[in-house]
C-alpha cells in the first residue's frame, strides 16, 4: 500500500499527445515516502566509496613510508579505480538493467565494505608483509563498487520519482561522490597527524562504508516501487541490454553527448588528480592546493543544487546544458592563463570555484540528458556507457597531459618536493586543456539537438500529479 495517495479527479485532455493513450483510465502513479530513504542510501554509499578512493592520496608520503612503499605503489591504489572502471563498467550496466537496482546496491554495499576492511589487513602483524598486495585488493573491491554505484542515480531517480523531482533526486545522488572527495581531503589529514595515526584512519573510513552495507542490506527490499511514479517509470527498463547497447550506437544525439559529457569527465578527473602538480611549480604550496580542490568541488555541488532546482521546474535541460558548457570553457581558459603566473592566489581561488561551479552543476542535468535523449533504453545501460567512455577518454587526456610538461633546468619558485634540480612547465598541458573544452563545447553547442523523448512519452498520461511544482510528501496519484 503506498505511503498516502489522493483520488484523481475527472480525466483531462491528453496533453502533448495525437493519439489516445491505451493506458488512459487503467494506471495509477503514485510516489512513496520511502524513496527519500532509497536515496539517502545510495548517496552515503556514493560518499563512502569517492572517501575510499581518495583516502590515501591527502597523506601519500607518510602512507609510503609507513608501509615501505614508492610513491608509483601509492599512486596505483587510486589509478585502480579509473582503470576498473572501464571493463567492469559494461557488467556494471548490464547488472543494473537485468537484475534491478535493489540487486545492484546492495552488491555495491558488500564489496565496498568488504574492500574497506581488507585495507586495515597490512596494519594487523600477523597478517605477513604483503602490505601493497592488501592494499590494492581492497582499493580492486571497491573500485569494482564504484561502477555500479556511480550508474545508480538516474535510475534511482527515473523508478522512483516523478518528473518535478527527478533532476533534483539525481543531482543528490551525484553530487555525493564529489562530496566524499571533499570529506577524504579533509578527513586523512585530520586523522593523521603521525604515521602511528594511520591504522586509525583506515579504520575509521570502514565506518560509512558499513553503515551503507547494513542499511541497503536490511532496509531496502525492492528495487521498483508497487506503483510507478510516472509513465516513464513504467517503461523505464522496455529494451532489453544487448538491444539497447545496439540502440544507443546508431543513436546520433547520444553519440554527441556521450562524446562531449564524457571528454568533461576526463578533463575534470585529469584536472583533480594534477592540479597540486600544476600549482607546486609556481611557487604555492600544497595547503593552498588543497585550499583550491576544495572550492572546486564545494562550488560545483553548491551549482548542482541550484540548477538542479532550477531544470526540475523549467525542464530545460538542453539549454542549460549549452550555457554551462559554454561557461566551464571560459572559467579552463581562465585557469589556463593565471595559472602559469606566481603570487595570483586570489585569482586562482577564484576561478577555480568557478571552474567547480560551472562544471560540477551540469552534471546530473547531463545524466538527465542522457535518459531523454536515449529513452526507450534503460537508465543504467544509457549513463554507464557514457561515464565508461569518460574514463577513456580521461586516461587519453592525462596521458596528454602529462607528455605536453616540458622540463627546466631551473626550479625556481617551484614548492614540489620531488622536483629539486628541475621543474615541469606545465604551459602547454593547461592550453591544451583548455582547447578540449573549447572543442568539446562547440561540437555541442553547434550538433547536439534532441527531442526529449522520456517527457514526451510521459506527456501522454492522461493525468499529472497534483502539485506538480512542489514535493508532495503524502504522495500523488492519477487515474
Amino acid at each position: 500500500m503506498p505511503d498516502a495517495a489522493a483520488p484523481g479527479s475527472p480525466e483531462p485532455p491528453t496533453v502533448g499527445s495525437a493519439e489516445p493513450n491505451p493506458l488512459r483510465g487503467l494506471t495509477r502513479y503514485t510516489t512513496y515516502k520511502r524513496r527519500w530513504f532509497f536515496l539517502l542510501v545510495v548517496s552515503l554509499l556514493n560518499c563512502s566509496n569517492a572517501m575510499l578512493w581518495l583516502s590515501f592520496a591527502p597523506v601519500a608520503d607518510k602512507i609510503a613510508h609507513y608501509f615501505r612503499l614508492s610513491m608509483t605503489e601509492i599512486n596505483w591504489l587510486s589509478l585502480i579505480f579509473l582503470v576498473m572502471s572501464i571493463p567492469f563498467g559494461i557488467v556494471a550496466t548490464w547488472i543494473l538493467d537485468s537484475c534491478g537496482l535493489r540487486c545492484s546496491t546492495i552488491l555495491c554495499a558488500w564489496l565496498n565494505a568488504i574492500g574497506s576492511v581488507i585495507r586495515l589487513f597490512p596494519c594487523l602483524g600477523f597478517m605477513g608483509n604483503y602490505n601493497f598486495t592488501y592494499l590494492m585488493i581492497g582499493q580492486s573491491f571497491c573500485a569494482v563498487a564504484q561502477v555500479l554505484v556511480i550508474f545508480s542515480p538516474a535510475k534511482l531517480a527515473a523508478l522512483w520519482f516523478p518528473e518535478h523531482q527527478r533532476a533534483t533526486a539525481n543531482m543528490i545522488a551525484t553530487m555525493s561522490n564529489p562530496l566524499g572527495v571533499l570529506l577524504a581531503n579533509m578527513v586523512s589529514p585530520a586523522l593523521v597527524k603521525k604515521e602511528e595515526d594511520i591504522p586509525l584512519m583506515i579504520g575509521f573510513y570502514i565506518i560509512p562504508a558499513g553503515l551503507a552495507c547494513f542499511l541497503s542490506s536490511a532496509c531496502i527490499w525492492e528495487s521498483v516501487p508497487p506503483t510507478p511514479p510516472s509513465l516513464g517509470a513504467a517503461t523505464s527498463t522496455s529494451e532489453p541490454f544487448l538491444s539497447g547497447m545496439w540502440i544507443l550506437l546508431r543513436n546520433k544525439a547520444y553519440a554527441i553527448l556521450a562524446l562531449c559529457f564524457g571528454g568533461g569527465i576526463g578533463a575534470f578527473s585529469a584536472f583533480s588528480a594534477l592540479l597540486e602538480q600544476i600549482l607546486c611549480v609556481k611557487g604555492y604550496s600544497n595547503e593552498f592546493s588543497g585550499l583550491c580542490g576544495a572550492l572546486f568541488i564545494g562550488f560545483g555541488i553548491i551549482g548542482a543544487f541550484l540548477l538542479g532546482l532550477y531544470v526540475d521546474k523549467t525542464k530545460q535541460f538542453i539549454e542549460a546544458t549549452k550555457v554551462g558548457f559554454c561557461l566551464t570553457t571560459l572559467a579552463a581558459i581562465a585557469f589556463a592563463v593565471v595559472s602559469q603566473i606566481q603570487g595570483q592566489m586570489v585569482w586562482i581561488a577564484v576561478v577555480c570555484s568557478l571552474f567547480g561551479f560551472f562544471g560540477f552543476s551540469i552534471c546530473p542535468i547531463c545524466f538527465e540528458l542522457v535518459v531523454e535523449c536515449s529513452y526507450p533504453v534503460g537508465e543504467g545501460t544509457s549513463t554507464g556507457l557514457v561515464f565508461v567512455i569518460g574514463q577513456i577518454e580521461g586516461v587519453i587526456i592525462m596521458v596528454l597531459l602529462e607528455a605536453l610538461t616540458i622540463q627546466r633546468s631551473n626550479a625556481g619558485p617551484s614548492k614540489c618536493q620531488l622536483q629539486e634540480d628541475t621543474t615541469l612547465d606545465w604551459t602547454n598541458s593547461m592550453l591544451l586543456l583548455a582547447g578540449l573544452f573549447c572543442i568539446f563545447s562547440c561540437i555541442f553547442v553547434i550538433f547536439f539537438h534532441t527531442p526529449y523523448k522520456r517527457l514526451q512519452a510521459e506527456a501522454n498520461t492522461p493525468y499529472r500529479p497534483h502539485g506538480a511544482g512542489k514535493d508532495e510528501e503524502d504522495g500523488a496519484s492519477a487515474q
